[in-house]
């Protein structure tokens, strides 16, 4: 069995780049940390979960997970269970454009928040 974080050094970073958005919660989702923003899901982690790789799976915005895969496919996938909604998956065992992926968890969170505010 895998201990995990596998790599808390990188999932503490993500943690806070998580933690300093508005409304941010965060909880165990299948064993993972996942962070959500009014109950909804926008992050969350896949460390050696469905792969032997450490990875953020993030809600993204209509054609963001095409553009950012078909841009580089060794720090982009379509995840498992998600991906056919849209989500996309970050590697975090490659080397990491943290500024980057703070835009990218920003767009995530406004994601979930505007789908959220369109059933209410």
């Amino acid at each position: 069995m895998t201990e995990r974080p596998t790599d808390p050094v990188t999932v503490e970073r993500l943690r806070r780049l998580c933690a300093a958005l508005p409304v941010v919660t965060e909880r165990l989702s299948h064993d993972e940390p996942a962070w959500f923003v009014h109950e909804r899901s926008f992050a969350t982690t896949a460390d050696h979960h469905h792969d032997d790789r450490l990875s953020v799976w993030l809600a993204a915005p209509v054609g963001r997970q095409e553009s950012l895969i078909e841009t580089d496919r060794r720090r982009f996938f379509r995840p498992p269970y998600v991906g056919h909604r849209g989500w996309v998956g970050v590697y975090l065992d490659v080397p990491v454009d943290w500024d980057e992926l703070a835009v990218l968890i920003a767009e995530a969170h406004a994601t979930v928040l505007e789908r959220a505010g369109s059933r209410h």
